[in-house]
């Protein structure tokens, strides 16, 4: 190619020059854009400048993981393995503890509902496998951290030795065993509760017979009445239907062992070995082919009771169906 240019002076002037013709193929650009011979590049790159931005990046990601280390180091330091940061009023759970039930449907979209047919043998081993494993940790010491060498038997006049836990029996929950399948198949299941666990709460009883609430149902009042003074350090409950239809579908029921939590199982400090203490109600004649909405409540002076469908708190509420 050929360029011309005009001087000042009107004299005319032109220089040559030429680019070379590329007649290589693809592939031999290929080969030559990730190592040129000529040059000693790779990449596009010479050996000394890929060196430099790898000691950059050596250099930063370094530094970056080193600050990550510290901060980690740092926040862990603040941390206890036995002991929450935060607890009872300056906690998330906050002072107001619940109820838990089992067994649960493995089905999430089954929600709180228990629900199968008593003379399906399939169905009815599906709950009482649920039961089998969540009461295999209370069956089974060696389940637990320290194979349950931490827990001492107590009763009202025995309460737990320092850094002991109580131990919780099976022995005492009548009917309802893994040998006679909870009753299931003879539709009247045993449904477990056991109170949720909130470090470092502790119960505050009716202890004095004057205090009892009026909204308690007047069966409760009369046990409360006929206990020893030092029986009346309980965590007391309840169920019932929740609507006058369930009240009138439910039937009888039965508490094992009896109708509270003992309160020489708290307060709860994350103590190895430590089970929730349970309370199994046996359904004795729940009306069948028909759900049952059952609501069980803990009763203590700082067990603030409040049904809501979003926001339940001091109770549980679970359905039953049997077929």
């Amino acid at each position: 190619m050929v360029k011309h240019n005009t001087d000042t002076n009107g004299i005319g002037y032109e220089w040559e020059y030429a680019k070379v013709k590329d007649d290589r193929t693809i592939w031999q650009k290929i080969i030559m854009g990730i190592y040129n011979p000529s040059s000693h590049e790779f990449l596009g790159r010479s050996a000394k400048s890929w060196g430099g931005i790898l000691l950059f990046y050596a250099v930063f990601y370094s530094s970056l993981a080193c600050m990550f280390a510290i901060c980690m180091k740092v926040l862990l330091s603040t941390l206890n393995d036995h002991t929450p940061h935060f607890t009872l009023t300056s906690s998330i759970i906050g002072t107001n503890p619940g109820l838990g039930f089992r067994p649960m449907s493995p089905n999430i979209e089954d929600g709180s509902l228990i629900y199968y047919a008593a003379d399906n043998a399939t169905n009815v081993e599906a709950w009482t496998n649920e039961l089998d494993k969540f009461l295999a940790v209370y069956k089974n010491k060696t389940l637990l951290p320290d194979k349950g060498s931490n827990q001492q038997k107590c009763d009202y006049n025995i309460p737990p030795q320092k850094d002991k836990v109580c131990e919780v029996s099976l022995a005492n929950m009548g009917p309802c065993t893994s040998e006679a399948k909870y009753q299931y198949p003879k539709a009247q299941p045993c449904v477990f509760i056991k109170l949720n666990k909130i470090f470092d709460w502790e119960p505050e009883f009716y202890s004095n017979k004057t205090d009892i609430p009026a909204d308690m149902p007047q069966e409760l009042k009369n046990t409360i009445a006929s206990r020893n003074k030092h029986e009346l350090f309980t965590i007391w409950v309840t169920c019932d239907g929740e609507a006058p239809a369930d009240k009138d579908n439910i039937g009888p029921l039965k508490l094992y062992p009896q109708d509270g939590f003992p309160g020489y199982y708290y307060p709860y400090r994350n103590k190895r070995d430590y089970l929730s203490p349970l309370i199994a109600i046996h359904f004795l004649n729940p009306k069948r082919q028909t759900l049952i909405n059952v609501e069980c409540r803990a009763w203590a002076k700082n067990i603030f009771y409040k049904r809501s469908l979003q926001n339940r708190e001091g109770s549980v509420h679970f359905e039953l169906m049997i077929d």
